[in-house]
């Protein structure tokens, strides 16, 4: 019999290969048969099967098929990337190999589900093959990346909440969005509901900076790793930019004091002029 810190390791590697349940924004609301939610719900009844019998092997199948030709839509198959062009300053045609020939044997108007993993994050996304449809060997998507960094503080949250909104209820809209809201207090966040549901869409992150609070202990467990205390300087600045998967374009509103100070920082983080907007 297993001890309890074999039975803990097992179970936590079990865990580790539990389907992750797609985020709201990974839908693309058209009514796909199959849906991202129903490939998920397949997949964990494998893997509840799997886990029940403690075969491991009957996970083995998801990526078994031996021709793309032959896709389904109740699994997911490894492509390797061949190319990737660099179209405009966001926009990139990526080029996907096929085996001995094959053709992708989709209908026009027909989309692939793509799962990859981004910074460690896994995502799933609706595409249409650009590809001719006789194509042989490979296909291709366009894929198209940019990055919004938003500082707020206080009621300069507002103008950004639509700007926000407005990418998060766009499927198609694939831009990271980095917000970060400063106020005195943990009471006086605005929104934080909303903040908290964008927060889960796999294209944003919220950050919060307390002028005014020095604990985290006094935070809810949700809010303590996304928190600095103090003010909104150079160094948090640039470790924000740094962490952005491109350069960003950002969004500055608050008093004219914080836009002064954000404008000076984020030259200073490498940013021109022509990078950043203030409200």
């Amino acid at each position: 019999m297993m001890d309890e810190t074999e039975a803990d390791a097992d179970e936590e590697a079990w865990l580790q290969l539990r389907p992750v349940e797609p985020l709201p924004s990974q839908c693309c609301g058209s009514g796909c048969s199959p849906c991202v939610f129903d490939l998920y719900h397949r997949e964990l009844a494998r893997w509840e099967a799997a886990q029940a019998s403690k075969d491991r092997s009957l996970l083995s199948g998801e990526e078994s098929q031996s021709c793309p030709s032959q896709l389904s839509p109740e699994t997911f198959l490894a492509f390797r990337i061949s190319a990737m062009d660099r179209l405009t300053e966001d926009t990139y045609r990526v080029r996907f190999a096929l085996p001995r020939n094959c053709q992708l044997g989709l209908r026009p108007g027909q989309h692939l589900i793509l799962r990859g993993k981004v910074d460690g994050l896994e995502i799933q996304r609706a595409y249409t093959p650009i590809n001719p449809a006789n194509a042989e060997g490979y296909f291709e998507v366009l894929i198209k990346y940019s990055e919004l960094l938003m500082l707020a503080s206080g009621t300069g949250l507002a103008p950004m909440v639509p700007v926000l909104q407005s990418i998060t209820d766009n499927a198609e809209d694939e831009t990271f969005v980095t917000l970060v809201g400063c106020f005195k207090t943990f009471e006086g966040i605005y929104l934080k509901t909303f903040l908290q549901e964008q927060g889960r869409f796999w294209n944003v992150r919220t950050f919060f900076v307390l002028s005014q609070e020095n604990s985290l202990e006094k935070l809810p467990w949700s809010y303590r790793e996304k928190t600095r205390f103090g003010r909104l300087a150079q160094g948090l600045i640039e470790e924000l930019v740094g962490s952005c998967r491109r350069k960003p374009f950002a969004l500055v509103c608050g008093s004219a004091e914080f836009t002064k100070d954000m404008a000076r920082c984020l030259l200073r983080a490498g940013l021109a002029e022509d990078s950043y907007f203030l409200f």
